[in-house]
């Protein structure tokens, strides 16, 4: 299995996240046991002092041995071996929990040798007074115990319920982590979701691309080929007819390239052949070819240096020139004018591109440089294109470790602004 940063990045998010929800967890178990032992430890000694009151009160002197013995988690016998009343144990019973602070809902059996039964006490509410629906809770699950004469139960009903209720913090953290974990994993899932339909997108993007370009190199061919015959040369209407052909397939080819080097660009596929290169004699050849195929366009090269070497992909550099130069004249109105400046500062080297169209309306300017994504117009039929071009350049001035950014002239157009850090100059 082929490894990428994602997977990476993804299965060490899931191991970090499962690795703290396991330490809450043991945590959590750690407070739960830590916590049964002190309630433990608690009733043991408020029933130890209980017992010693009562051998006081007889003038007895306590057994060695201790008469508590802890039948279930929340079922405890105390053997007293000395007479005792009913009365005196309520009272103590209460008045050592109390002391201990031990805040539970408690109730008591005392075994009776006239009736060798176990006679109900009273059930205790821990806070505030007692209501009627706290009767007995359970007076069959007080037993008898055999070989004792003297000796008293009592039964927490309510112990396991107050273990949770008082690692309540815990549990709101433990369901926070496992919240957090369910909502990873979601993510992650429609992350991977997203990544596979992006890749299928791509793949129909790049097969659809190649299918066009075979018919459109033929029909290039062809009309070219006729373009030339004596027939269509005496003929000025299928000559007329067959030069718009050539101008719209070129035009579809031209699309069909920007397309391509996107997908490819967007896919992290294009190999950048970085070489020392004079960005100065590259932009002028943008400058040169830009005016050659739109005469009506002003543009101009202004820069402080001849000379101002980069190191970068000199095929790349110029396409994201020529497709900033060539969208500056298509929205420049009638006369458009671009002005091409170079000036070398404190962080490197500064390339901007003003232009004299209409600008970018504010609520749209951050947003041209996402993939399809264009800028309504009030004729959407006056500039074709897909809304791919910026983002291109956008795309090879990352990888280049370039940043470009966009901002509206006060006096009216657009200037794109790419910064060349000194890293990248040479």
């Amino acid at each position: 299995m082929k490894f990428s940063k994602l997977n990476i990045v993804v299965s060490v998010g899931l191991v970090a996240i499962i690795g703290v929800l396991t330490m809450q967890l043991l945590m959590l178990n750690q407070a739960y046991t830590f916590e049964k032992k002190e309630i433990g430890e608690k009733i043991h000694f408020a029933l130890q002092d209980v017992v010693a009151k009562i051998y006081r009160d007889n003038s007895n002197e306590p057994p060695q041995t201790s008469p508590i013995r802890k039948v279930a988690e929340d079922y405890y016998v105390v053997n007293v071996n000395d007479a005792f009343e009913a009365e005196i144990l309520d009272y103590y019973l209460k008045a050592e929990f109390q002391k201990v602070k031990l805040d539970m809902d408690y109730e008591y059996a005392i075994y009776d040798c006239g009736s060798d039964e176990m006679v109900y006490g009273e059930y205790v509410v821990a806070h505030g007074p007692k209501s009627p629906e706290d009767k007995a809770k359970c007076e069959n699950c007080f037993t008898k115990r055999a070989g004792l004469v003297y000796y008293f139960a009592v039964r927490f009903p309510n112990l396991k319920y107050n273990y949770i209720t008082s690692l309540q913090q815990y549990w709101i953290y433990t369901g926070v982590l496992f919240l957090v974990l369910v909502i990873y994993v979601y993510s992650v899932i429609l992350m991977l979701k997203q990544k596979r339909y992006s890749e299928l997108q791509k793949d129909f993007i790049n097969n659809m691309t190649h299918e066009f370009k075979t018919p459109l190199s033929s029909i290039l061919i062809a009309s070219n080929f006729a373009a030339g015959q004596g027939e269509i040369e005496s003929h000025p209407k299928l000559k007329k007819y067959l030069a718009i052909i050539i101008e719209q397939s070129n035009k579809l080819n031209q699309h069909i390239e920007r397309i391509l080097n996107v997908a490819k660009a967007d896919a992290n596929l294009t190999g950048l052949e970085k070489k020392e290169i004079n960005a100065v004699e590259t932009l002028s050849l943008v400058q040169e070819n830009a005016s050659l195929k739109y005469p009506l366009a002003e543009i101009s090269l202004e820069t402080d240096s001849k000379a101002y070497f980069i190191k970068a992909d000199e095929f790349h550099f110029y396409n994201i020139a020529y497709n900033i130069v060539e969208n500056a004249i298509k929205y420049g109105g009638t006369s458009p004018r671009i002005i091409i400046k170079m000036a070398q500062d404190a962080s490197g080297l500064i390339i901007s591109f003003a232009d004299n169209g209409r600008g970018i309306p504010s609520q749209h300017i951050d947003y041209v440089f996402d993939k399809f994504y264009r800028v309504p117009r009030e004729n959407k039929k006056e500039v074709g294109g897909f809304g791919i071009g910026l983002f291109y350049v956008k795309k090879i001035c990352e990888l280049h470790k370039w940043k470009i950014s966009l901002k509206n002239n006060p006096g009216g157009g657009l200037t794109v602004i790419i910064s060349i850090p000194k890293s990248s100059i040479v």
